[in-house]
């Protein structure tokens, strides 16, 4: 896998199902919309990340401090979404 740490963070994050049933129920949360689970693919993840970070590629998480940040927010709840589950 290419890129730095941060991209390739996200880009393991994009292809885990267990990211992609939390951006479902983020949504659901945050929209009055029905989101089935198993909805977001790999590529919706990765639009996430693209357009939450404000970059056009996950290499730029590792170039760009700003996106870095958000990045580590979006992660930061995630895995306190995961620790919740356990």
């Amino acid at each position: 896998m290419k890129g730095g740490a941060l991209s390739r963070r996200a880009a393991m994050l994009c292809q885990a199902p267990e990211f992609r049933l939390w951006l479902d129920r983020m949504r659901n949360a945050k929209h009055p919309i029905d989101i089935p689970d198993g909805t977001h693919t790999e590529e919706d993840a990765r639009d996430f990340f693209l357009d939450a970070c404000g970059i056009e590629s996950r290499a730029e998480l590792d170039h760009k401090p700003e996106a870095a940040a958000m990045f580590y927010k979006i992660n930061q709840a995630y895995q306190k979404y995961l620790g919740q589950r356990r």
